[in-house]
C-alpha cells in the first residue's frame, strides 16, 4: 500500500507507485478507491495552490470544529518542510510535531487527518504547493498557532534571518494559549 502510518494516529505518508520512461512520468496523485483500502473514506471539496519563495514560513494554521479541514498535501514543484502539530487532546502525541520533506522530486504526500495544525516551510529557491481539503474556507472557524513557539522546539531549517512570515501568522498565539476543540477519539 502507498500509505505509510506514522507514529500519530491517523497521520500518513503517500508513497505513489511512479512509472518512469523515456517521455518523463506518470502517477496518480489520488485515487479514492486506494485510499478506501487503506481505511482513508474522504470527500474532498476544495483543492488549494500556493506558490511562495525561499524562507517562506506559511502557519501554523487549522480550522476549528464544526469544519475542521482534513488536507493531502503535495509539492508541485521545488521542495518545502511540511509540519504538523498534534493538537487533540487526549491523543498519545498531543503536542508533539512531525515534519517530513515534500518535494515535486520525491513525490511523497502528506495526509493530515482534523485535529492537526499544519505549517509549511519553503527550502528551496521557489515552491509550488497544492492540497485537497474535505471541507470549505471558513473565516470565522480559522485558527493557529505561533510558528516559532519555543515551547514545540519545531526547526523549520530556515536560519532565523530568512524566515518571510505573515503578519497574521506572527499575531498567532502560543500553544498554551491557542483556540482548540479537537478531541482525540
Amino acid at each position: 500500500m502507498p500509505f505509510i502510518a506514522t507514529e500519530f494516529p491517523g497521520l500518513f505518508v503517500f508513497e505513489p507507485n511512479v512509472f518512469n520512461d523515456s517521455r518523463g512520468y506518470f502517477f496518480e496523485s489520488y485515487n479514492e478507491k486506494t485510499c478506501a483500502a487503506s481505511g482513508i473514506h474522504m470527500h474532498f471539496v476544495q483543492d488549494n495552490q500556493a506558490r511562495s519563495a525561499y524562507g517562506v514560513i506559511r502557519g501554523l494554521h487549522y480550522q476549528l470544529n464544526p469544519q475542521a479541514q482534513t488536507k493531502f498535501i503535495r509539492a508541485l514543484s521545488g521542495s518545502i518542510l511540511d509540519v504538523v502539530l498534534d493538537i487533540r487532546q487526549g491523543s498519545p502525541t498531543y503536542g508533539k510535531h512531525f515534519s517530513i520533506l515534500l518535494s515535486a522530486e520525491n513525490k511523497k504526500q502528506l495526509f493530515i487527518p482534523h485535529g492537526f495544525a499544519h505549517g509549511y516551510s519553503v527550502i528551496s529557491e521557489t515552491a509550488e504547493v497544492f492540497y485537497k481539503c474535505d471541507s470549505f474556507y471558513n473565516k470565522e472557524l480559522e485558527a493557529g498557532i505561533l510558528y516559532n513557539d519555543a515551547s514545540l522546539g519545531i526547526d523549520w531549517q530556515i536560519p532565523v534571518a530568512d524566515h518571510i512570515i505573515s503578519e497574521k501568522d506572527l499575531k498567532q498565539p502560543a500553544f498554551e494559549n491557542c483556540k482548540n476543540n479537537f478531541i482525540f477519539s
